[in-house]
């Protein structure tokens, strides 16, 4: 394709997933699942998955190959932008009174699935095929591991907001275990990735760089943009120019954590937690999330979800080492952050709601698993293993999350709005 027939046909694709997220986004609503859901089912209805399988014609006009170096770099602006939202909306002060509990829930979040995940990938590795012969034990568990306790921070942030539980206790409290989560897993993949690459600089660059950016944006930037927002708000509004610094901001985030090999969303989250509260954030918000969320996110979940093949699990054998992933999966994030919720003081429904939120895991896995695709950790069989762990626990959490926060005889669950900003 020329450039201008990439551009032409970029419109054409923004057309097409914009109108199928809609479609299932109806359907989705009726089920009490948020947009979020309907926009990674419809990139996997999109994908190989159905539309490929079915009509593999209509599927190759639609989303030829060479379109996807146009799609992807769109799709990363949508979730960095969405991610930056996010840190706007961080309620620090919630989190600080919360701490306790949300460094419990991380910690139980992370450990307990890590233990299954390494469990399992010891039994994969000794009685099945579902590792590569090149793939060596540790490796294998330490990969499945971080498949395990990860937490889709993005997905977790939208049915949070779907939700409106931003600036209450339980999205303060899942939103800081959820982001420590999966700084942790990306973590955990560095040092897999450099154990392949045989170099352990690879792990030291990802794991020091990133606590170097938050030291630097937390605690040297955030007070000078500070400084700067006296001045905003004595104005009363936040000009152009101040605007388009904060997106350079942003975009440098996202930068720094790609080039440092943690992902990008880390970046942009970091970014909007520094910056300061109040006009700023507010007018950050509404020029930023609209066409966030309408336009450029969407293009991000249907771009992971075009990577997803789940017809590769074709035998009832494969079918049942899926279930026994997803009963870890679900038990060992899910049952492991209600009790650390439980057992900080927690009330037992915040708790159940938290448990539940912290499990869902959607495209962050589907990400990391695609990495382990690509570098062979992970064979095709046990890639679309875990593609039904991340979607099943991604669909069960909206419903479960209504029915086991719902009051006995309330129609909807008894939750606290958000305090006003």
């Amino acid at each position: 394709m020329t450039n201008l027939q990439l551009t032409a046909h970029f419109f054409f694709q923004i057309a097409t997933i914009l109108i199928v997220c809609q479609g299932i986004g109806l359907l989705g609503r009726r089920c009490g699942q948020p947009e979020v859901v309907a926009e990674m089912l419809a990139g996997v209805l999109l994908g190989p998955s159905l539309l490929g399988l079915c009509w593999p014609w209509a599927y190759a006009q639609v989303f030829p190959a060479e379109s996807m170096r146009v799609l992807f770099p769109v799709s990363q602006l949508g979730l960095a932008a969405y991610m930056f939202v996010v840190g706007l909306e961080f309620r620090i002060d919630i989190v600080r009174e919360r701490l306790r509990s949300a460094a419990a829930v991380s910690i139980a979040g992370m450990v307990a699935p890590f233990i299954l995940g390494g469990a399992l990938a010891w039994l994969f590795f000794n009685h099945t095929s579902l590792f590569p012969k090149t793939t060596s034990l540790m490796d294998a568990m330490l990969f499945l591991g971080a498949s395990m306790c990860i937490t889709a921070f993005p997905m977790l942030a939208r049915i949070i907001q779907f939700k409106r539980l931003t600036g209450t206790a339980i999205g303060a409290v899942s939103l800081g275990a959820g982001a420590i989560n999966d700084a942790a897993a990306w973590c955990l993949l560095a040092v897999v990735l450099a154990r392949l690459d045989g170099n352990a600089s690879h792990a030291l660059l990802n794991i020091g760089g990133g606590l170097a950016y938050v030291a630097v944006t937390l605690l040297i930037l955030r007070p000078l943009l500070a400084k700067r927002a006296v001045a905003v708000t004595a104005r009363g509004q936040l000009s152009d120019f101040e605007f388009v610094v904060c997106l350079s901001l942003l975009a440098l985030g996202a930068w720094f954590t790609e080039v440092i090999g943690l992902h990008g969303v880390f970046g942009a989250f970091v970014m909007g937690v520094a910056m300061p509260r109040g006009l700023v954030t507010n007018a950050l918000v509404e020029r930023i999330q609209p066409l966030t969320v309408a336009l450029l996110l969407p293009l991000f979940f249907t771009y992971s979800g075009l990577n997803t093949q789940m017809g590769l699990l074709d035998t009832g054998y494969l079918w049942l080492m899926a279930g026994l992933v997803l009963a870890a999966a679900i038990g060992g994030k899910g049952i492991a952050c209600w009790l650390a919720a439980r057992a900080t003081g927690v009330s037992n429904r915040e708790a159940l709601g938290i448990g539940t939120l912290m499990n869902v895991r959607g495209l962050m896995e589907l990400i990391i698993i695609n990495i382990g695709l690509q570098r062979g950790i992970i064979s095709p069989a046990l890639f679309a293993i875990l593609v039904v762990m991340a979607v099943v626990t991604t669909l069960m959490a909206s419903p479960l999350f209504d029915l086991l926060t719902k009051a006995p005889g309330d129609p909807a669950p008894s939750l606290p709005q958000p305090s006003p900003r």
